[in-house]
Parts: structure tokens; sequence; C-alpha cells
């Protein structure tokens, strides 16, 4: 009986405790007068929804890094409210709501600027060239979002694995060429909304070929003769793309990089061209 008594007056006790009874460290003052541009957490996983350009829905897991800033006289940030934001949202965190919980982020630790990055993989169903199997295809996908001086902006990053063939190789050697894989990384900021895989088609349409998840023997013999057909250096392939995003009017900007890990070398290539970006 005395140590459920022990028990019922020490739960008791902590009823009685309010959160004004408790210090907030986080908020007491700091006297060494240095703000701090970006403070928050990283690399923590939810699960969020996608909508597809095929009518459908994905659901999907992303990592999230979410920051703020603080002024010179806060000690610290609250830490707990950047996840109570993402709870409080469960299931419902989707591209389109991605900007509200950037504002959102930024009135409840009462900042005056915040950033947030959510990175997530992204499949897509295709169809291999010759024998129309299908399988799914992954992509890392991120958006990056801020608020700073009141201003709102976001950009969408699309990373696009492919296949790229060196010219010289193909023009020197009297058979045969070495042909490695590639990733080119695509970052754009839009004045309207655009597709993720309208990003990844362009990248692909102007690659030695594309991947796919699951190819058969004519498809394999299909790819190989493509890419050889097709040579790209790593300058190629950023040139053909910024050409395709210079066209595409719903683009103000954008970032286009290609690093190819060499099959004959111990190293890669890499290339990038920016246009109209500045750096969030």
């Amino acid at each position: 009986m005395n140590k459920q008594s022990d028990i019922v007056n020490k739960q008791s006790d902590a009823s009685d405790i309010t959160e004004l009874e408790i210090a907030d460290v986080q908020s007491s003052a700091d006297k060494r007068k240095i703000p701090i541009n970006k403070v928050g957490i990283k690399d923590i996983r939810h699960p969020i929804r996608v909508r597809d350009r095929s009518g459908g829905e994905q659901h999907t897991i992303a990592n999230f890094n979410m920051y703020v800033n603080l002024p010179h006289n806060f000690k610290g940030t609250h830490m707990s409210r950047f996840v109570e934001i993402l709870n409080q949202h469960e299931r419902e965190i989707s591209v389109r709501s991605f900007k509200h919980i950037l504002a959102e982020m930024v009135e409840r630790l009462e900042a005056e600027a915040g950033h947030i990055e959510m990175t997530f993989p992204y499949f897509v169903n295709k169809s291999a060239p010759v024998s129309g199997v299908q399988s799914l295809m992954d992509y890392d996908i991120t958006f990056l979002g801020e608020i700073k001086d009141g201003k709102k902006s976001t950009v969408l990053k699309v990373l696009v694995p492919v296949t790229s063939l060196c010219p010289c190789s193909k023009k020197i050697s009297e058979y045969g060429a070495h042909n490695q894989r590639s990733h080119v990384t695509v970052t754009v900021r839009t004045n309207e909304f655009v597709w993720i895989e309208d990003i990844i088609d362009i990248v692909e349409k102007t690659a030695s070929c594309e991947l796919y998840g699951l190819l058969k023997r004519p498809d394999e013999k299909y790819v190989t003769e493509r890419a050889y057909n097709n040579p790209k250096f790593v300058e190629d392939m950023v040139r053909d793309i910024a050409v395709k995003l210079n066209e595409d009017k719903r683009i103000d900007g954008y970032i286009v990089e290609s690093e190819n890990f060499e099959s004959i070398h111990n190293h890669s290539a890499y290339a990038l061209i920016e246009k109209n970006m500045r750096p969030l």
C-alpha cells in the first residue's frame, strides 16, 4: 500500500508542474552577440505523398532538413517544434503542402528566415525498348524551399542516372568504345508547375542512352547500339540539356550537372552549366 501511495503522490506532483515552472533555456539571453544563419534538425524521415504525371499518387519516405535563423540575442531554438510541425501533418505532407510547411515553420519558431530540404525516392514505370517488359526506375528528388526577407522561393532538384559513351574512344578505336553510367542532376526554378517526369524526359532523351530496371536480350542489344550511335562527352550532356531547358518557358533558371563515372579511369568527368540561379 505504501508503494502504491508513493506512486500516486508522485503522479500528482508531476501533474501540478506547469510549463511556466520549467525553465526555457533556449529562450534565455546570449551575450556573445553572434547570430546563427541556420539552426535546426537534419535527416529526419517522414512519409509523404507525391502526385505523378500518370494521374496516380505515390506514397514514399522523405528525409527532411529543417533550419531557421537565430538572432544574436537568443541562446537556442526550440528543436522539438520542427518535429511537431511534421507530425501535425501526419501523412498529409505533399509537394503541394511543402510551401505551407515552410511558412508554418518560420511562424512557429518566430524566425525571420527558414530553409527546408525534402529528399525522397521517386519511381517511374518504364517499358523496355524492344520487349516492352515493364519495370520501375527510381530517381532521387529534392525540393528546396526558403523564406528570407519575406520572400518565398522553391526549387526542384532531380538526379537522373543515364548512360554516356565516349566520342573520342569510338573515334580512335577499331572496334568498341568505353561507356559509363552517369549521374545528371538538374536543379530548376520555375514560374509554373512542372512535373518531375518532364525533367527526367529531357535528361534521358539527350543522353547516349537511358537506363531501365529490367532488360531482355533484344533490349540489351538495342541500348548498347543506341549508346554507340549516340556518343556524348560530359560537355555535350550538359549543353544539350541546357538547350532544352532554354526552350521551356516554364523554367526561369537552372543548374545542370553531369558526373560520368569513368570506366577506364579511377576518377569521374564532371561539367556544370548555371543560368539565372542564386543559391538557397
